[in-house]
């Protein structure tokens, strides 16, 4: 079969995707408009010019700007339902879908705005979905146990919680006692580590947070005992290559070590992270890795099944 062809058929699992990292300019300015919010950005056009990032924080500073328009319940639903009609368009038949409410409460707009907005929109949906709620490593520790006690009355919507924003100089450790908190409710734990952060941070989150994932954790191979243990204990990796290149983790596809953390035998899985900002959903991101390294037809099918079997099913 040819490869390309098979990355586009093949039934799917995104395992890491920023539901807020989803918002196209074109809804984005469409929302702005509806809600009289105005942007820095004359038209689409100067949006996606400004996606030229040096770095995560460059990124964010983008991000939680765009996610400012977003203010009632209505504007939640449109973000995630577009999402969700778009990733049924690469043959994604399940996500788990990240949720920043941080980004929004502390702004003043209510949880159960963000949350019922999202839930109508994942009940509404073609494909299977959970719900994963990140803390926001930039701010302290106390915010995210407050977010986490605010979350408990939707927690029958929650699958798991995680750890976004900015990793260099914010490690896992600083969440410990929200974890334990987090888990001690039932729920599932992943974490963003490994990506611009060090090895050390992959293993304060399985040490310290007790996550199931690792999101990103490219920087693995650097620790040859944190590779055997991921190996051992069949712990995934949520891999995003698109997003990995644009925020200059790697200097280009070619650099990449998808390849090398599929040889060593830990599982991977291809996700779009920011699709918006990093330009590509799923089968872009395939597609890039096939193009820039050459995927064979059992790479496509491992990754594939990869992506089912780390379902937080």
């Amino acid at each position: 079969m040819d490869v390309e062809h098979l990355i586009r058929s093949i039934p799917k699992a995104e395992l890491h995707i920023h539901i807020e990292g989803s918002l196209e300019p074109e809804l984005m300015f469409a929302i702005a408009k509806r809600n009289n919010v105005s942007l820095r950005y004359r038209s689409v056009e100067d949006l996606r010019r400004a996606y030229d990032f040096s770095d995560l924080q460059s990124f964010l500073d983008i991000y939680y700007e765009g996610a400012h328009v977003l203010r009632t319940e209505r504007d939640f639903h449109d973000m995630t339902a577009a999402y969700l009609q778009r990733a049924q368009a690469d043959n994604v038949t399940h996500a788990e879908m990240f949720f920043d409410p941080q980004t929004h409460t502390d702004r003043g707009i209510e949880f159960a705005t963000v949350i019922d907005g999202i839930w109508s929109a994942m009940q509404d949906s073609p494909i299977s979905t959970r719900l994963i709620l990140c803390f926001l490593r930039h701010l302290s520790a106390e915010s995210a146990m407050k977010t986490l006690e605010t979350a408990l009355p939707f927690k029958d919507r929650i699958v798991a919680v995680g750890l976004d924003s900015s990793e260099v100089g914010n490690p896992p450790s600083k969440f410990a006692a929200v974890f334990a908190r987090a888990r001690a409710e039932g729920f599932r734990a992943v974490a963003h580590a490994g990506e611009e952060g060090p090895p050390a941070y992959i293993r304060e989150a399985l040490d310290l947070l007790g996550v199931s994932r690792i999101d990103h954790g490219v920087r693995c191979l650097e620790d040859p005992a944190i590779v055997a243990e991921l190996v051992a204990k069949k712990i995934p990796l949520t891999v995003c290559p698109l997003s990995n290149v644009k925020l200059r983790v790697f200097p280009s596809m070619k650099q990449h070590n998808i390849k090398e953390l599929l040889a060593r035998g830990l599982r991977v899985t291809i996700n779009s992270d920011d699709p918006a900002y990093f330009g590509g959903y799923v089968v872009d991101n395939f597609l890039a890795v096939h193009r820039a390294l050459g995927l064979s037809e059992r790479d496509v099918r491992q990754l594939a099944q990869n992506s089912f079997d780390a379902r937080f099913l």
